[in-house]
């Protein structure tokens, strides 16, 4: 019999059990049971066995898995899909596995628990910084598990800002982090030196980036807070990748400002940023992504473009242009000093 359409309670209650999938997920990581299946497809019990787990337990989970899309069911044989081939497997170079260290971590996962404070006093109800107090020990999960996930996009990033190669050129990445964004611009020019800043114990997992690519001579460092230290001059590109939406408009503005100061004339600052449309529901990620800097930060945010624009014309920027970065929820804003 056909039931006429009405109010369900599916959505509720898939919402509440969305902390299932995540459990889900991260065992999987912690059994290496995609990299195990990335030999071929196997039963339960062969999965079980080379996991060094339950075959009941296995079995459970794997079908869990099939559900959510994450693994094939052929027969009593399981197997991995496209997407958890690539971002999964260990054997994948663009595993994205140990970002569970980062987003799970009780510094940004254990934010949340704390949300209904959060939302009362409108900031993060950690403590008065939240994950920007200095030399915050979060950031340097972020730098040892999330630089894989940012590479496709930093070399498109360098592909949209080109730089001459007959001329030396300076490029400053701030809140570099891994360093990767940076590096993209000193792969792709060999007459590009590299400055990245972050706080100390960050910077070492940035110099080690840099000297594994090869690029550490083109590689020097500045340690301390993107809005005290001293940042240098003459920029010919100054990077601002995942660094605005953790302050307010406010303090945006006086970042850029220094940041202008930083260019020569005519040089760029290159933005990377989820970026809401006007109406702050759509596209989904980029919307969402403001509830994470509700808790975790004091006035964090996920600016607009109108809203992006409008800092960089109040810091003396001109010439806004946005560009969608490739696999990658980002868009680069790029203006002109």
């Amino acid at each position: 019999m056909n039931h006429p359409p009405g109010p369900s309670p599916a959505l509720v209650f898939d919402t509440i059990n969305a902390y299932q999938k995540t459990a889900a997920l991260k065992t999987a990581v912690e059994l290496d049971l995609f990299t195990v299946l990335d030999q071929g497809p196997c039963t339960a019990g062969e999965a079980a066995a080379r996991c060094g787990a339950n075959v009941r337990g296995t079995r459970i989970l794997c079908d869990y898995l099939v559900v959510l899309g994450l693994l094939t069911k052929n027969g009593e044989r399981y197997g991995l899909t496209p997407d958890s081939a690539v971002f999964l497997s260990r054997k994948s170079p663009a595993c994205a596995g140990g970002t569970l260290e980062f987003m799970l971590s009780h510094d940004i996962k254990g934010a949340f628990d704390q949300l209904t404070t959060a939302v009362r006093r409108g900031g993060t109800a950690q403590s008065k910084q939240g994950t920007l107090a200095p030399e915050h020990p979060v950031w340097i999960s972020f730098a040892r598990t999330m630089g894989i996930l940012s590479i496709p996009a930093a070399n498109a990033l360098a592909d949209l800002v080109p730089l001459d190669p007959a001329r030396n050129s300076k490029v400053l990445d701030i809140s570099a982090s891994h360093g990767q964004w940076g590096l993209a611009f000193a792969h792709k020019n060999s007459k590009v030196r590299v400055v990245a800043l972050d706080w100390a114990p960050i910077l070492e997992i940035a110099r080690h980036n840099a000297r594994t690519a090869g690029m550490g001579e083109r590689f020097s460092t500045i340690a301390g807070s993107a809005f005290d230290a001293e940042l240098g001059s003459d920029y010919d590109v100054v990077l601002v990748p995942n660094f605005l939406h953790h302050f307010s408009t406010a303090d945006c503005v006086r970042f850029l400002k220094r940041v202008h100061t930083a260019l020569r004339p005519g040089g760029k600052v290159a933005i990377v940023e989820f970026v809401p449309n006007a109406d702050r529901v759509t596209p989904p990620a980029a919307a969402a992504f403001s509830l994470i800097m509700l808790a975790t930060t004091p006035e964090g945010d996920a600016y607009t473009l109108t809203e992006l624009s409008n800092m960089l014309a109040k810091s003396g920027f001109k010439s806004p242009a946005a560009h969608q970065l490739p696999a990658s929820m980002s868009i680069a804003v790029i203006a002109s000093k």
